[in-house]
């Protein structure tokens, strides 16, 4: 029964500090645009511009 006193205070502090979070979470705009992010990895990325030559050297000339 003396665990209660101890638990009891434990568990409050988690929910307040979880309702915390989430409400700072929520104010600072983590969710604004929850679905657009799951489809942003199907659009192709624009093609690199890449100066630099990595292909190998001609043969025989």
């Amino acid at each position: 029964m003396s665990i209660l006193y101890i638990m009891v205070p434990v568990a409050l502090a988690l929910a307040v500090t979880a309702l915390i979070a989430f409400v700072w979470a929520t104010r600072s705009g983590q969710f604004d645009d929850p679905d657009s992010q799951p489809y942003r990895m199907l659009f192709d990325d624009e093609p690199v511009d890449d100066k630099r030559d990595n292909s190998p050297p001609p043969k025989g000339e």
